[in-house]
């Protein structure tokens, strides 16, 4: 794995984790009894977008660390991965074909 595959890697996880994490202790204004004109019930008024960052900047850190770690230790190989789908096992076809 090069530099610029391990940063698209850690970019893709890091968004994932990030949109796994937006919903979380959301307070929407609806929540608060504090609806402003014009807006919507469930507009956030409090997000804690920096800390959802930094803790999502730690998750995805760990999580890509791991992963850089099976790729580049040879755990799991294309190889391992292509003889999966040729053996039948994912390889979407029916039972009857």
């Amino acid at each position: 794995m090069g530099i610029t595959s391990g940063l698209v890697l850690f970019a893709v996880i890091w968004s994932m984790v990030f949109l796994i994490a937006l919903p979380i202790r959301v307070q929407t204004q609806g929540d608060l009894d504090n609806v402003v004109p014009g807006t919507h019930a469930g507009s956030p008024e409090h997000h804690h977008l920096k800390k959802k960052a930094l803790w999502t900047t730690l998750i995805a850190l760990i999580i890509w660390a791991i992963t850089a770690t099976i790729i580049l230790s040879g755990w799991i190989t294309v190889d391992d991965i292509e003889s999966l789908f040729r053996a039948g096992a994912w390889s979407g076809r029916g039972i009857d074909e």
